[in-house]
């Protein structure tokens, strides 16, 4: 499955701090239970590439419904 592949899985991401330091992407849903723990300055690159991806969103031309 590619990034451009329609899915049907339901998915709950859920974020936050550990008490060992470290931020926690915890998703689960279908079966999967995925903890992914990156130090801080990691999860910043992360969200640097999330808000970059948003913004490449926003310049996509959408179908018309």
């Amino acid at each position: 499955m590619g990034i451009n592949d329609p899915s049907d899985t339901a998915a709950n991401l859920r974020i936050g701090p550990t008490d060992s330091g470290m931020v926690r992407l915890y998703l689960e849903g279908d079966g999967i239970d995925l903890p992914l723990d990156f130090d801080p300055d990691e999860a910043d690159e992360i969200a640097e590439e999330i808000r970059a991806a948003a913004m490449a969103a926003r310049q996509t031309k959408r179908p018309r419904k």
